[in-house]
């Protein structure tokens, strides 16, 4: 599904376009201090495979909906 809206937040995954309704929460802990969250953002198509490659590396610490990270962002 491609977003219609084209402010929607967009998937990660390299040339998807889909809407984004995953928030992948992650960090390098070579680069990054213990609290510190980078995020990827996917659709849900490619959620599984961005967790993956995140956790392979050690490096996925959370993954929540869209909707749930905004709410706890505001």
């Amino acid at each position: 599904m491609i977003g219609s809206d084209p402010d929607s937040p967009i998937c990660s995954a390299k040339a998807c376009r889909a809407e984004a309704v995953w928030v992948l929460a992650w960090n390098n802990p070579k680069l990054h201090t213990p609290e510190r969250r980078k995020t990827w953002l996917a659709c849900e198509e490619h959620r599984e495979h961005l967790s993956q490659f995140l956790g392979v590396r050690g490096f996925l610490k959370d993954v929540v909906s869209l909707e749930t990270w905004e709410s706890a962002d505001s």
